[in-house]
């Protein structure tokens, strides 16, 4: 098994880090060590919507995550490994959706997953002098970047990150880019990923207890050459450039947090995107991505999510929600959002502590030329028990503009060219989503280690949502499709 420039680069990075730091015998003799365990089941059909071959999944996976953490002083370091292997390739990872099969197959494999393998998920060194407030830390290297919300930023990247997190003011500012994926099996970075630079910068204030208003910017600049057209694109090729701007204004509740008991939680953003990109148009011949030409111009476009959950009893909660992610702006599509590229969609909307996809755990749609409708209720008994139940809507904005990405990869025919969407149509579907969990243990884990790791040291937890397709699917698609996942995990 051969592992590129950057894997061999992380494993030692990871060592130094750790070995740097207090001597192995202190971080045992302090228990800043561990084992994750997890077992998922996946059960999926059919993500084509019956437009092709493929598209199922069904089978179990095991994920191993050892991790060791130290400090001395104001120093600190983390490091997390990977180990996977299943009988299908299973989704173990919520951060990560798998790949939705829309490449084209040029027989490389450098981005084909493997139903086995090692990665390294987080490997950091920390510094937490600059100021003596509690929340504040400076970390540098492969490490969870998060908001409240998942849709802005919730993934695994290298980035130098300063986060201020105090009870008044919460702040952060970093700079990210992904060089390597740290996985066995994907020895190529995804196209969209290369020469990618993010830069971002978040100040939230709470104006009143329990209220908080902020202030969010996040900027990636697109480096890379585009093919011409007549030239063949596979799956490494870069299909984009630009320099995009985010500008972001929200209010909140603190109705993330599931563990506040307001009556009435809120939620609202209202975000701007400016900048320009390039995005090649493409059409398949004789099997293959063939470059047909480019659509250049200037983005302008926006996005907003509202939502207001009610407390019924200490137990219930009902809410509703919406999303709209504005899409047009005629062939170079300028008015169609998208977002960052960095985020999940995850987020404790629903006011309980397990994490939910703002989309829907099936259709997990992106927030360009989308808009969205919710209806949820949750109910939590203690810290042992909680469950969602939510109902989503889906329509398109634009009838003749694509949709960002999504969890469905279905192709119709209309009168002889390949579409995702059907021109005129605005309806996606509509899904019902049920998330239930079952907690142990509670407070096993070190306080230290509360932004990477955040559930009790055990769980077991459905995640399920069954997808109705659209008219703007088509009449060949099928009538159904779900996505669910049973997880159980220990973590030692």
């Amino acid at each position: 098994m051969t592992l590129n420039p950057f894997v061999k680069a992380g494993i030692g990075l990871s060592f130094a880090l750790l070995w740097s730091c207090p001597t192995l015998a202190d971080m045992t003799a302090q228990k800043n060590f561990g084992l994750e365990v997890k077992v998922t089941a996946q059960s999926e059909d059919d993500r084509d919507l019956g437009t092709r071959s493929g598209g199922d999944v069904n089978g179990l996976g095991l994920d191993l995550r050892p991790w060791v953490y130290g400090e001395r002083g104001n120093w600190n370091a983390y490091a997390m490994g990977q180990a996977v292997t299943a009988t299908d390739i299973i989704e173990t990872d919520t951060l990560r959706a798998s790949d939705d099969g829309s490449a084209i197959d040029t027989g490389d494999d450098s981005r084909q997953p493997d139903k086995s393998y090692l990665a390294l998920r987080e490997f950091w060194v920390g510094y937490n002098g600059f100021t003596p407030y509690p929340g504040e830390y400076l970390r540098f290297g492969r490490q969870r970047l998060r908001n409240d919300d998942g849709m802005w930023r919730d993934t695994n990247i290298e980035a130098l990150n300063w986060t201020f997190d105090t009870t008044l003011l919460k702040a952060d500012v970093g700079v990210a880019q992904r060089f390597s994926e740290y996985r066995t099996d994907l020895t190529e970075l995804a196209a969209e990923d290369e020469d990618r630079t993010h830069v971002y910068g978040n100040v939230a204030a709470q104006w009143t207890p329990g209220h908080w208003v902020g202030l969010r910017a996040h900027h990636t600049h697109d480096s890379g050459s585009l093919n011409k057209p007549g030239e063949t694109i596979d799956t490494l090729d870069k299909t984009r450039t630009g320099d995009l701007t985010w500008l972001g204004l929200e209010a909140n509740s603190d109705a993330y947090n599931w563990r506040n008991d307001h009556t009435v939680n809120y939620w609202g953003s209202l975000t701007w995107l400016t900048g320009d990109r390039d995005k090649l148009s493409s059409e398949t011949r004789n099997g293959e991505q063939v470059v047909t030409g480019k659509q250049s111009g200037d983005v302008n476009a926006w996005a907003t999510d509202l939502g207001i959950r009610l407390r019924l009893d200490p137990n219930w909660q009902v809410g509703a929600a919406y999303a709209r992610g504005s899409g047009g702006g005629g062939s170079d599509g300028s008015n169609n959002f998208e977002q960052t590229g960095l985020e999940s969609n995850r987020s404790n909307f629903t006011g309980t502590r397990s994490r939910v996809h703002r989309f829907g755990e099936a259709f997990r749609g992106e927030l360009g030329n989308l808009q969205a409708a919710t209806l949820f209720a949750s109910w939590q008994l203690r810290e042992d028990y909680d469950a969602s139940f939510i109902y989503h809507k889906f329509w398109r904005v634009d009838d003749q503009q694509n949709i960002g990405s999504s969890g469905i990869n279905a192709v119709v025919e209309d009168n002889g060219v390949n579409r995702p969407l059907i021109s005129g149509e605005k309806d996606l579907g509509q899904e019902m989503d049920v998330v239930v969990t079952k907690y142990f243990k509670q407070g096993l884990l070190p306080a230290s280690l509360s932004q990477s790791i955040d559930e009790p040291s055990a769980l077991v937890r459905l995640r399920a949502g069954v997808f109705k397709p659209g008219d703007a699917y088509g009449k060949e698609a099928d009538s159904y499709m779900h996505r669910a996942f049973v997880d159980v995990i220990w973590r030692f």
